[in-house]
Formats: C-alpha cells, structure tokens, sequence
C-alpha cells in the first residue's frame, strides 16, 4: 500500500492527467483503532466496521438507515425544530447560532432521524441519534421525537428500533432538556402495554441522560462493540469527589 502511494508522487504524465485516470483524496480511510488505510467503499458496504480489526466507527443518523431494507424508510416529523427558550448565550455564542451551525453541518433540524422501515420485510419504527449534531444531546425536538416513534410503534403495533449515542441533556435547554427522560420513557410505557418490544442498540459513546432513561428501559439491549456506555465520564466524576471534599 505504502508503494501505491509512493509511486503517486513520482509519476509524471505528458499533458493534462484525465479526472479519470485520478485517484480520489477520499478513497481510502486511516482506522482510527488499527491505523490501517481500508477502501472506503469496503467501509461503507460494511457499516463502518473495519475490514483488518473489527473496530466499529461512528456512524450519522442517516448511514444507521443501512440496516433497513433499501428504499424502506419514510421520515416523520421531519418539521419538528428546536427553539431557544432560555435565550442561552455561552462564550459569546448564542444558542440560536450554535443549532444553525450544527443544522448546516449535519443537514439535520435536530439530533434525531426518525421514521417507518422494515428489516428483511419486517416493519418497525426507527429512531437514531446523530452525535455529530451538538453531541446528539436530547432536548425538547430529540425527546419528542423518540416519544412519538414510541407511541406510533404502540398504534401500529410494531417493534421500535433505537440507535442511542448521546453526551446527555442539552444544558442550553435547561429543565426543560431534563423532562425528556421521564417522557420518553412514559411513552415507552404504551409500547410495552401494545406488546411491542423496544430494542435498544448502544453505540459510541453513550452517557448521560440517554442511558440514565429509555436507553435502558428496553426488552433488548444492544451494545457495540468497544463502545463508551455509561452515566457519566471519569472527568465529570473526578470533578464531583473533588468538589464534595471542598465542601
């Protein structure tokens, strides 16, 4: 591999080198756990997973559609948006800004990718976070969101599938980030009386709130592997002794 490289730089063309004739910047990822080059196509094709390791990489909201049945999916309350009750301002960067940027980059209105699908035929509702979009931490959008596939699936009377990556409550939503866990884990309530199971797959990393709640509360849970699962980070909680033995 570390030829194919070498003899890229050296070579040399009469003329202008068609588009063609090119190899892509992009083509070929660096795995963060091996640090081995894998074709990104190969990649791709296998969710992410590393072909020499097996080590398992983030993934979007959008590429966890790839394990449902091509073509299957159909997106609800894609118009739900998230609001700035608290006027929250932090280092000079207001709320309002901070969600326009991570909308710009992920393309998402919120942290959430919710919808209908099917997995070999079977139909489920489907709900996955984006930790690219402010951590995919769970607000008053995310937590609706996950309400609402909980509820559909318990009208429908099918499954629920979550894709769960989170930092915890969106601070900048105060309390009102706080209440999410209770409600969506009182809609999963309705799920579990419509005989439906809820699986809940955990992949990196996963804290806070989310696994403090629903995560949690399923009939099938799911862990990736290598993945951080927990509460709270050793930071956070080498912060709280340190402060209690102030006090």
């Amino acid at each position: 591999m570390k030829e194919f490289f070498r003899r890229r730089k050296t070579s040399f063309t009469t003329g202008e080198q068609s588009e063609s004739n090119q190899v892509p910047d992009d083509m070929w990822v660096k795995c963060s756990s091996c640090r081995e080059l894998v074709y990104k196509k190969e990649l791709n094709d296998g969710l992410k997973v590393c072909p020499k390791c097996g080590h398992h990489m983030r993934m979007s909201a959008h590429e966890w559609l790839g394990l449902l049945d091509a073509g299957s999916f159909s997106e609800t309350d894609a118009n739900l948006l998230p609001t700035d009750p608290l006027g929250f301002v932090s280092l000079d960067e207001s709320y309002t800004e901070k969600l326009a940027k991570a909308q710009q980059r992920t393309g998402m209105p919120d942290a959430v990718l919710a919808g209908i699908g099917t997995i070999h035929g079977g139909r489920l509702a489907f709900a996955a976070g984006d930790f690219a979009f402010m951590g995919s931490s769970m607000g008053s959008v995310y937590g609706e969101k996950m309400s609402r596939a909980a509820e559909r699936a318990a009208d429908l009377g099918i499954p629920l599938l979550t894709i769960n990556t989170s930092g915890g409550a969106r601070q900048q939503e105060g309390v009102i980030a706080l209440m999410q866990m209770a409600k969506v884990t009182m809609a999963l309530t309705r799920l579990a009386e419509a005989g439906q199971p809820h699986i809940s797959l955990m992949v990196d990393p996963c804290y806070g709130g989310v696994t403090a709640s629903y995560a949690s509360v399923a009939d099938v849970i799911i862990a990736e592997p290598g993945a951080n699962i927990g509460f709270a980070g050793k930071r956070l909680k080498l912060a709280h002794f340190a402060k209690t033995i102030q006090y």
